[in-house]
């Protein structure tokens, strides 16, 4: 097949691409900007456009398909081209689903814990050299790419995004998939400038599991209490599977999980994530994998890339990085850092850097999510709220919704990589948050200082 990406670049949109040149299609894209290390990547397979930009004449009548990014416009050039010439335009969604609507697919939704337990469920099936399709949201150890598309794997497992679909299909992703195997890990409003309201939110997920193929499956965690009662008040006829947080204790820095054959010492750590891997646990049982067999697999998980990823450690030290910025994320990891370190110092620093979370009404949504934090610190820019076109957002009103006053909010990043280094990180735990990077942030910088 032959096929055309408007916005290769994305971190999904050329994982795609990468996966068909893979499995022998001829592949085509474009893009006004591409960074690494997309642009690498695409390099490496002759797959980087030669030069930047939207050029019509790369639409023609013999492309099969066009695969539109989210990136993209609605009035793009090349969008505008392919509907003249009625070539057949794919969200990205959409072209997945055509790859796997004759296999078993397997979708892991929710706000948060998704790519984790994709990650999870992946690991255990390689693990076991069991061969499924994928598509996940991070790279991981043992991956080529976050995209694995064939025509002869039975199962594909992908993970659900609710965001939407492409510039001209307004539907959020996870509700193109028809799965029959799926998972939901929770509810936690997002995206609020697509979901204006709450309710708004959560009937995306009521479409989602009124969109599971009929005699499916839906494998849910029954400890969030919304999540409970949407798949509970479906009457779609699917079979419904509740889980929960596993019994699990913490002993010097290490978390044992109980299994049948006794503790099993984890490399994760946190109830959240234990809670993600009870969910992995139960998909993995149904795609086929023992009980037993799941448990040795997942002790060797490290976790998902930008998921609580260990930076530096000493002796008495230690520093993650997370990929938190929703409100119930940012509590859960910060929770779980002192669950894990209890007697260490907590330093959690959050950016806030989505349009979401710099948006002065729902800021307060953030109420209470650093309280267990020794020290609690943020960092936003100013211009970074501007550049989205919102109301201006000042220290005292961040300090006012996260309802603490002791909170260090910083906006210069000078300013606060100043504070970062002249920290001594003795007997301490630093957790640092964000979707970003502080404004041009050194990981390995801060993972030098708490080396030495």
């Amino acid at each position: 097949m032959n096929i055309h990406f408007i916005a290769i670049g994305g971190a999904a949109m050329h994982n795609l691409a990468l996966a068909l040149e893979h499995k022998g299609y001829k592949v085509t894209g474009s893009d006004d900007v591409i960074y690494e290390p997309s642009k690498g990547r695409l390099q490496a397979k002759n797959l980087l456009p030669e030069e930047f930009g939207w050029f019509p004449n790369k639409i023609h009548a013999n492309l099969d398909a066009v695969i539109l990014g989210m990136h993209a416009k609605p009035d793009n050039p090349e969008l505008l081209k392919a509907q003249e010439l009625g070539v057949k335009i794919y969200s990205y969604p959409e072209f997945l689903y055509e790859q796997s609507k004759n296999k078993t697919r397997v979708v892991i939704g929710g706000s948060h814990g998704k790519t984790t337990i994709t990650s999870m469920i992946l690991h255990v099936l390689n693990y076991h050299n069991i061969e499924v399709d994928y598509m996940v949201g991070a790279q991981l150890d043992g991956f080529d790419r976050m995209v694995h598309l064939t025509t002869e794997n039975d199962f594909i497992v992908l993970e659900g995004d609710e965001y939407l679909s492409s510039p001209i299909d307004r539907r959020p992703k996870f509700h193109l998939y028809q799965p029959n195997i799926a998972l939901l890990s929770g509810i936690a409003w997002d995206h609020i400038n697509v979901f204006p309201t709450y309710e708004n939110y959560i009937e995306q997920f009521r479409i989602f599991v009124d969109s599971i193929v009929k005699g499916g499956s839906v494998t849910y965690n029954e400890e969030d209490k919304e999540l409970k009662e949407v798949v509970e008040g479906s009457e779609n006829t699917i079979r419904k599977m509740p889980y929960q947080t596993p019994a699990y204790t913490v002993e010097n820095g290490v978390t044992l999980l109980e299994t049948p054959e006794g503790q099993m010492p984890i490399e994760v750590f946190g109830k959240h994530n234990l809670n993600n891997l009870a969910g992995a646990k139960w998909i993995c049982q149904n795609m086929g994998v023992d009980e037993l067999d799941f448990y040795e697999a997942i002790a060797t998980f490290k976790g998902a890339s930008k998921r609580m990823e260990k930076i530096a450690e000493n002796k008495t030290s230690i520093a993650f990085k997370d990929f938190a910025h929703s409100p119930s994320k940012v509590s859960a990891t910060t929770k779980a850092v002192k669950e894990q370190y209890p007697n260490r110092k907590l330093l959690a620093c959050l950016e806030l850097h989505t349009y979401s979370s710099l948006n002065a009404e729902f800021l307060k949504e953030y109420k209470g999510a650093l309280n267990i934090a020794d020290e609690a610190v943020v960092f936003y820019s100013p211009e970074a709220v501007k550049i989205k076109q919102l109301d201006k957002v000042s220290k005292q009103q961040i300090t006012n919704a996260f309802e603490r006053d002791d909170l260090k909010v910083f906006t210069e990043p000078k300013d606060f990589q100043e504070f970062l280094f002249n920290q001594t990180f003795d007997n301490s735990a630093l957790l640092l948050m964000s979707s970003g990077n502080y404004g041009g942030l050194d990981f390995n910088e801060i993972g030098s200082a708490i080396k030495k």
